[in-house]
């Protein structure tokens, strides 16, 4: 299982990311900000650039990890699909073992990645107004958070919400990531092959940086529902529960703000996805590449 030792080149790309990722749940989870130009004029007025940034150490510390392992279960699982089919490990996988690869990546993400969601979403959320009918709740009183910070944060949910309260949110979030890496690998294989001239025996890092991007926009763009969806959920307990599960946020974001808001973020979603996949997946091909390399040289 050489592929978990893949390190901090998965992680280069993550500060852009999470400082999008800010401006994204704020757009799909919060009240009053009509497009993303108003809510980024809106949290730097509000909160200056820390704002951009509020929930960003925890999925910082993690997104090594958790990369290692997506990727890690992804291509092992296309080794086992390949060796029990062929006897063959090291053989091209089929287009339908790219994809059970990727719904297997996609089961196993949300265990490793829905705390850790929960904890920087609640983060973000909590200095925003609660507002339902002509109730407006203020966020916390002045200088008193409802979370100090994300180990806090943790141990609050954990305490109040038990295990259960940990993983809200987690329906919503494998509707999102199964479909959604199978829009992230699929795309990317053929992308891959496509852009790769004839002759090649892997593809070059050009190739790679343009392949990841393309399928990063693609999966985080046809994700955007979902992830609407989750992050409404998982911002909910801040101060009240407002939704009693998926279908049920589903059914009261659709009722009181039509169709358009699981679209809500979908350009930032788009724009993040393809940098950040391209880093993803090229680090990834990189690290491979230079383990093999270095197997081979100590096994000749």
């Amino acid at each position: 299982l050489s592929n978990f030792h893949i390190n901090h080149e998965l992680a280069n790309d993550n500060t852009a990311h999470q400082h999008l990722l800010c401006r994204c749940t704020r757009l799909q989870a919060g009240q009053g900000y009509g497009n993303t130009l108003n809510c980024v004029l809106t949290v730097y007025r509000n909160e200056s650039v820390a704002g951009f940034f509020k929930g960003m150490s925890f999925p910082l510390a993690s997104i090594a990890v958790y990369s290692s392992v997506v990727f890690g279960v992804f291509s092992n699982t296309q080794r086992l699909l390949s060796q029990l089919r062929h006897g063959d490990p090291a053989r091209a996988p089929a287009l339908a073992d790219v994809a059970l690869a990727s719904m297997v990546a996609g089961f196993v993400s949300v265990g490793i990645g829905s705390p850790v969601d929960l904890v920087k979403i609640r983060l973000q959320m909590q200095t925003q107004p609660y507002i339902k009918a002509n109730i407006k709740l203020q966020p916390t009183v002045p200088g008193f958070p409802v979370y100090r910070g994300p180990i806090h944060c943790f141990r609050t949910v954990l305490k109040k919400e038990g295990i259960a309260g940990m993983y809200r949110g987690a329906g919503a979030m494998l509707l999102r990531d199964v479909p959604g890496y199978c829009l992230y690998f699929i795309p990317y294989t053929f992308f891959c092959g496509w852009i790769t001239p004839d002759g090649c025996i892997s593809p070059n890092p050009s190739s790679i940086w343009l392949a990841g991007g393309v399928a990063g926009a693609i999966s985080w763009g046809t994700a955007t529902p979902m992830d609407v969806v989750k992050s409404r959920l998982q911002a909910d307990g801040v101060y009240l529960n407002k939704y009693k599960g998926t279908l049920d946020c589903i059914l009261q974001s659709y009722q009181n703000e039509g169709l358009k808001v699981f679209f809500r973020g979908i350009t930032v979603n788009a724009v993040r996805g393809f940098p950040m996949s391209s880093a993803m997946f090229l680090g990834y091909e990189l690290s491979l590449k230079a383990m093999k390399r270095d197997q081979t040289e100590t096994n000749p």
